[in-house]
């Protein structure tokens, strides 16, 4: 089975009565099968940022999202700005990124509930985060300084999937915010 539910006999189409006409008709057949499913996934998919300042080494949670839907969230801040995050996906927690000073605020969202905007402040660095969910909850972390943005996803119906962006060994420098549709349970067969 090919992506878009198409079904291809391979046997048939390499027998040895296949004309060469036959397999180029079927390999572009395929070939825009292949392209539609693309195509289709990338009207779902969509990103926001970066927003912060220059520095930092680049970190991303790509790999994270398998594990399932965003499910917490873990930011530590100092009076001047964003120190450290990591995020819980299904029930692991990512790599921590940033410093270790500064408090340490976790917040957890309700099964099924999925962050659908976030805002915030930056200059050099991250200074605020507010992370709103599809239950019109407002999960707040930092300072109301700096320059203001606000992200969301592009397309109707998707969530923050995961996030991505740039620390130091002491600050969150730069994020980003990667939307998709929200992960079925089967999303890994």
């Amino acid at each position: 089975m090919i992506s878009g539910g198409i079904r291809v006999n391979v046997h048939f189409l390499l027998s040895s009565h296949s004309s060469p006409r036959m397999l180029t008709i079927a390999f572009l057949a395929l070939l825009c099968a292949s392209a539609s499913a693309s195509e289709i996934q990338a009207r779902s998919s969509s990103f926001s940022g970066e927003y912060g300042g220059r520095g930092g080494k680049p970190f991303s949670h790509s790999r994270n999202q398998l594990d399932g839907p965003i499910t917490a969230i873990r930011v530590r801040v100092n009076r001047y700005y964003i120190v450290g995050l990591q995020v819980c996906y299904g029930k692991v927690w990512s790599k921590y990124v940033g410093g270790k000073l500064g408090e340490l605020k976790e917040i957890f969202l309700n099964p099924g509930e999925s962050v659908v905007q976030v805002s915030g402040k930056y200059k050099n660095y991250l200074r605020k985060l507010v992370f709103v969910t599809d239950k019109f909850r407002f999960l707040t972390f930092g300072k109301d300084r700096g320059i203001s943005f606000k992200a969301v996803p592009l397309y109707p119906n998707t969530v923050l999937r995961f996030i991505s962006g740039r620390s130091s060994r002491s600050i969150i420098n730069a994020i980003g915010f990667h939307w998709d549709v929200y992960p079925s349970e089967h999303e890994n067969c």
